[in-house]
């Protein structure tokens, strides 16, 4: 249940403002927000990949919440005598930001994952041909070149991508109209043309946009707190006209509704050149 109707602009914008944004847990949300999900169920999708892999390596993992929930899905491995179930003999993921990066390793590490802290747009930190999984939610941009090469031969990258103007109804309320062009370099097109000409086959490539309701304003800022993309910089103190005149249309017209865009990605590297 909502708590629009009994507190007040400020109530909910301190609530909102006060909820840590570490991770990708999105479980504050509940009643306060909602989320149509892709048809394709990534996260259910990848538990079934990783029970054949050897070698999974994941992309900014996050707080590691989306992979441990892979992880448990997965049927007991035959070799748990030797190592944590359900994971694959060698298994690491990478994050970026700091605080991430502890809540992921306190996640993953006891489900034997290796967390590795390094920037998102870094070279990876392995070797050649390491891993025959590559998996990333979400990830800022996917580095295909690198993806490519730290993929063995024959070997998967399995991805679900945020797609061009995502949330953009949203995003213009505080910044006004955007430009075509905007986040045009995440069109699914676009990516399956990089990933291509890193040398890589597409297998899968699918899209959907998905309704998003708002259902008060401390929801909208604990969003644009914790997607810090949508509206860079964003401050209540900055926005308050914005998230104020946002707050008084909710009340009187219901939620505020605006569409994600996904797609699901999967490539191949040939396990010969051609």
């Amino acid at each position: 249940m909502t708590t629009q109707g009994t507190h007040t602009f400020e109530d909910l914008v301190a609530e909102g403002t006060a909820v840590p944004t570490d991770g990708w847990d999105f479980s504050w949300f509940e009643g306060r927000a909602t989320e149509a999900r892709p048809s394709w169920g990534y996260a259910r999708s990848l538990a079934v990949r990783l029970t054949r892999a050897t070698a999974s390596l994941d992309l900014q993992t996050g707080g590691g919440e989306v992979l441990a929930f892979a992880l448990d899905q997965q049927p007991p491995s035959p070799q748990a005598h030797a190592r944590p179930p359900r994971t694959p003999l060698l298994a690491a993921a990478t994050e970026g930001w700091p605080p991430n990066v502890a809540k992921a390793t306190a996640l993953l590490r006891p489900r034997g994952i290796v967390v590795v802290a390094t920037p998102e747009d870094a070279p990876l930190p392995f070797a050649d041909a390491t891993f025959d999984l590559v998996s990333s939610r979400h990830p800022v941009s996917p580095q295909w070149a690198e993806i490519a090469r730290v993929l063995q031969p024959g070997g998967t990258y399995f991805g679900q991508h945020v797609g061009p103007r995502s949330v953009f109804e949203l995003v213009e309320h505080f910044l006004g109209p955007q430009p075509p062009e905007q986040s045009s370099d995440r069109h699914p097109d676009r990516e399956r043309a990089a990933a291509e000409a890193a040398g890589l086959e597409i297998v899968d490539l699918r899209a959907e946009r998905l309704r998003i309701e708002f259902h008060d304003i401390a929801a909208v800022v604990h969003f644009l707190r914790k997607v810090v993309w949508m509206v860079p910089g964003f401050t209540v103190a900055q926005y308050e006209p914005q998230l104020r005149s946002l707050h008084e249309r909710m009340v009187s017209e219901g939620p505020f509704v605006a569409h994600s865009s996904r797609h699901l990605v999967e490539a191949r590297k040939p396990t010969k050149l051609s």
